[in-house]
């Protein structure tokens, strides 16, 4: 499969999930957004912890991108906050969310449908902040992502991401699902390597998106490669209430904020 194939994959995979009710797909309440509108807000990069709010550049005016960030919840509250909001994401179902709200509470948005990994479609320092939850777990290849996210922000801009820690991608699906951590997959992990395997196989004729599960040097070093330095770091596990098997050890979601000089 290709990277359009992927990327058409995924698509439907996510507009699936906004209509199955996933719950990064529903919006936020109208009580959050009017919070917002006074500076008080929670979002996240990863399942539980919030961003920090010393993480925050002011927001009043900020050309602002949300990076595959579509759903109808961060993107809103910071246009309630006062930011100049462009919503960019591969699914349009998604992107429909964040309309939704923004119709319903009376907030300006753009919204752009495209790949993570090619913002050709906007000029070079057109951006101010850059908001990037886990989400890069469904693209193929995440250099490019902070390659262009580098092109695009403005010098001292910040980019904030969230992404998956590659060791949740070592262990056999199936087993791990029931309790038993059995090391079976290699890294850097690609569902599309596994295409055989019936686990895997069924997820994907089930039209659930295809992930990848990018190495730190990919994820940490990729950013410094690219130019922004690190600014900000912190780790997440899902709650207790998912019933995770590995959450149950350790932390597999990192969150970091980078500047680019």
């Amino acid at each position: 499969m290709n990277i359009l194939g992927i990327l058409n994959h995924n698509r439907r995979a996510w507009d699936q999930n906004v209509d199955l009710g996933n719950k990064w797909t529903s919006p936020v309440s109208e009580e959050r957004v009017e919070k917002a509108r006074s500076g008080d807000f929670i979002v996240v990069l990863t399942p539980t912890k919030p961003v920090p709010s010393e993480w925050f550049p002011p927001l009043q005016g900020t050309e602002t991108l949300c990076l595959a960030s579509a759903g109808g919840q961060q993107a809103p509250l910071f246009a309630a906050a006062g930011a100049t909001v462009t919503v960019f994401d591969n699914s349009p179902r998604q992107l429909d969310q964040d309309r939704f709200v923004a119709q319903r509470d009376g907030l300006t948005m753009k919204f752009v449908e495209g790949d993570m990994a090619n913002l050709s479609i906007f000029a070079e320092s057109s951006f101010d902040f850059i908001f990037h939850p886990c989400s890069n777990t469904f693209a193929p290849n995440v250099l490019p992502v902070w390659r262009e996210c580098y092109r695009v922000l403005r010098s001292g801009g910040v980019l904030m991401a969230g992404f998956t820690n590659p060791v949740r991608f070592i262990f056999d699906d199936e087993r791990k699902e029931n309790g038993n951590l059995e090391v079976r997959y290699s890294l850097p992990y690609s569902d599309l390597d596994h295409r055989n395997d019936k686990h895997i196989e069924d997820v994907i004729n089930a039209g659930k998106p295809l992930e990848f599960g990018h190495t730190l040097e990919d994820q940490i070093g990729g950013q410094l490669n690219a130019g922004f330095l690190l600014t900000g770091f912190y780790e997440d596990r899902y709650p207790e209430s998912d019933n995770d098997p590995l959450s149950k050890y350790l932390d597999t979601f990192i969150a970091t904020r980078a500047v680019k000089p």
